[in-house]
């Protein structure tokens, strides 16, 4: 996409080995999963990654719409981890999305398990992570990462109670360019340190706000209440249910509920 200001301040300060190895930009997309899993079922080599304006079907976790507005980040990493390395990616991307917001706005995002990124509890970044596995070869692992910086959520009525923005939280306009650099580098980073066998759980755990706190996780047609206690090795949820049970919760949605129970 010629003349896009995030592509041509990217050029000529990205130094990564895997991710970021190709760029494609696109003013509009349906989303940027979509587009990267097409580009996956091709050749696209890995550490592709495809970034858009605007998304006119940008989705998050659970199916949920993710709204796309111009002005923010929203892209989607192609890469090809073993069988291994696949579940570690949420927590990997979690980490990469913490350090780069740090790093470009000197704030200290934390984390909602799974992988909700906020800024004083509002939710400034989402992470969604898709796969294809083919018996014990993993085809392609998607890294979708949307990033609010300039978008007004005040403005957007689905969003507004809990959503914030880069620029809302710091008070001045963020370089989008920056953290999208940030991000890239650390990611690549990161997985490169995965594929020598070295996880980043101990950081991710530690970036969870959502540990020692009650809550209620609904997953399907399950919902559990309980004391969210901690995590295993996979990066799944320990939680302490009212009736004293230990459950293990490998995906859902969190609230946080810290009225005793009753």
């Amino acid at each position: 996409m010629p003349g896009n200001p995030v592509a041509g301040a990217l050029r000529g300060g990205l130094y990564t080995r895997i991710v970021g190895r190709r760029l494609l930009f696109f003013q509009e997309v349906t989303s940027t999963m979509d587009e990267a899993a097409r580009q996956a079922q091709g050749d696209a080599q890995e550490g592709t990654v495809v970034v858009a304006e605007t998304q006119t079907a940008g989705r998050g976790r659970l199916g949920r719409s993710w709204v796309s507005r111009p002005g923010n980040l929203y892209l989607t990493i192609i890469l090809r981890p073993t069988l291994q390395t696949l579940p570690f990616l949420s927590c990997l991307a979690g980490v990469a999305v913490v350090r780069a917001l740090a790093q470009a706005t000197g704030l200290q995002p934390r984390l909602r398990w799974p992988n909700d990124v906020l800024l004083g509890g509002r939710k400034v970044a989402g992470i969604l992570v898709e796969s294809v596995v083919e018996g014990d070869t993993v085809r392609y692992a998607l890294v979708g990462i949307g990033i609010n910086v300039d978008l007004q959520t005040r403005d957007v009525q689905e969003i507004a109670s809990f959503a914030t923005s880069l620029n809302a939280a710091v008070g001045k306009p963020v370089s989008r360019e920056e953290v999208l650099r940030h991000l890239l580098q650390g990611m690549d980073t990161l997985y490169l340190q995965l594929a020598q066998g070295r996880m980043p759980l101990a950081e991710w755990k530690g970036l969870l706000d959502t540990l020692g706190r009650r809550v209620r996780v609904s997953w399907q047609d399950q919902v559990y209440w309980g004391q969210a206690e901690d995590v295993d090795e996979l990066g799944n949820l320990q939680l302490r249910r009212d009736d004293g049970e230990l459950v293990t919760v490998a995906a859902g949605d969190v609230t946080l509920n810290d009225a005793a129970p009753g």
